[in-house]
């Protein structure tokens, strides 16, 4: 397997509309990136590894680059010139359809500046008519245009074996995958993996300051920030070192109520993002702290509770709560409407500023430990056994024994004589939970009667 610092990068650039999203979905295979046919729907970089004919790549979307724009629109393109910055390969997407526009000759003059290498698309070439209108792009000076479909596929896959002849170091990495280490006898050398670095979801409603946070965290500007709501529109995932080992950090989109939502993009950015805390190991729910806790986030965290993830509540802009009793009230009213999710850390931040940020690492990391934390089978029956020494379960249960089946969260089964009432069964998770310093980590107990 190679090291990710041998796969090369392809980046999608282009303006807004042209199909970037559609091809980088028809390059991974699948749909990751959200797409409509409407312009600005793309908004952060997102970036996924791709295959074809065995030679893996980086592919990397981007929101449409505008020579001038608004506030947002600017932002947007400085996204697409980082990206660009860090590309093997700049794939330039054009509109076969809408023909030649004053914005795509204006980011050809940008593209010819920058010392990276370019291949000019011409996308939406449905028919045979479509692909030979792609020749009025030979003026934008990028060379020989490729006429594809990204939508219905056709010409993809000519377009891919282009790609991979265009990247660097191919040979190096088919010799990487090819080579087979032997030991002094012969014999080959079967390497481990290293375990995939823990991912955390960063989660909460709209303008709460989650990109902020996200790009405090992982030191540079990866997602746009902006003070509009539903800025963020993909879950946006960087893989960040620390002095603790390597986590990656998921940025999602602001999640409303369903009832309110509708836009389909938004919808689509709910779903990603409900889905990325189905895949974390943690999630950091950003909390507003000069709107306290909302009803709203009173839901988001019910739904962290039930993908059985752990969560760490954020409380962000609490720079500018200056007064004690407003801070206070702020507290009050979160263990008043959090409750349920027992001993989650709580932290007071600004990411704007950085004040207190220092403090979410060792957090994140101690939470991940416990969530991924194993017991010995002993352990675990020395414990139980005590519990039901020390308080007897009613009408005669009795856990027989007992053992960890799996973490991810710790999920232990009890193996009984006869049906557990559920209040028993809070007191042995809670006798669990303290004795293997668990903490808030969300624990799952099964139980299984005794055959007769």
């Amino acid at each position: 397997m190679t090291s990710t610092d041998q796969i090369p990068t392809v980046v999608i650039v282009g303006r807004p509309n042209v199909g970037k999203s559609t091809l980088f979905n028809r390059f991974v295979g699948s749909q990751q990136a959200i797409v409509e046919d409407r312009p600005g729907v793309t908004r952060d970089r997102k970036e996924m590894e791709a295959t074809w004919l065995s030679v893996p790549f980086n592919v990397v979307d981007t929101g449409g680059w505008l020579p001038q724009g608004s506030e947002l629109e600017d932002k947007v393109s400085r996204q697409v010139e980082s990206a660009v910055r860090t590309a093997d390969l700049v794939i330039f997407v054009v509109d076969a359809v809408s023909g030649l526009t004053e914005d795509d000759s204006s980011i050809a003059a940008w593209l010819r500046r920058t010392d990276r290498q370019i291949l000019l698309v011409t996308n939406k070439a449905d028919n045979d008519r479509r692909e030979i209108e792609r020749w009025e792009f030979l003026q934008l000076g990028l060379g020989d245009p490729y006429a594809v479909s990204a939508l219905h596929g056709r010409r993809s896959g000519d377009l891919l074996d282009e790609v991979i002849a265009r990247l660097p170091n191919t040979a190096a990495i088919h010799a990487a995958e090819d080579h087979v280490e032997l030991d002094d006898e012969g014999e080959e050398v079967v390497t481990i993996s290293a375990p995939k670095a823990p991912r955390v979801a960063i989660v909460g409603r709209p303008n709460v300051g989650k990109s902020t946070l996200f790009n405090r965290l992982v030191g540079a500007n990866r997602s746009v920030v902006h003070d509009m709501p539903g800025t963020t529109r993909d879950a946006v995932d960087t893989l960040v070192e620390t002095d603790e080992g390597p986590i990656v950090f998921v940025d999602t989109a602001g999640m409303r109520r369903k009832a309110k939502i509708d836009d389909a993009a938004e919808y689509y950015s709910l779903v990603r993002a409900l889905r990325a805390v189905d895949e974390s190991d943690i999630a950091m729910l950003v909390i507003d702290a000069t709107e306290g806790v909302t009803a709203q986030d009173q839901r988001l965290a019910e739904r962290i509770d039930i993908a059985g993830c752990p969560i760490v509540v954020v409380l962000n802009k609490w720079e500018l709560l200056d007064d004690a009793e407003n801070r206070l009230d702020v507290t009050n009213r979160m263990q008043e409407m959090l409750g349920f999710v027992g001993d989650a850390p709580v932290l007071k931040i600004s990411a704007l500023t950085g004040k207190g940020v220092n403090k979410l690492l060792p957090i994140l990391h101690e939470t991940i430990g416990r969530y991924h934390k194993r017991v010995p089978t002993k352990d675990v029956n020395k414990v139980i056994l005590a519990a039901q020494a020390k308080q007897p379960a009613p009408h005669g249960a009795r856990v027989m024994y007992s053992l960890q089946g799996a973490s991810d969260p710790p999920t232990f089964t009890l193996f009984a004589n006869k049906e557990i009432p559920p209040t028993y069964l809070r007191f042995l998770e809670r006798s669990l939970r303290e004795a293997f310093d668990f903490g808030s980590v969300p624990i799952k107990l099964r139980v299984r009667k005794r055959s007769k």
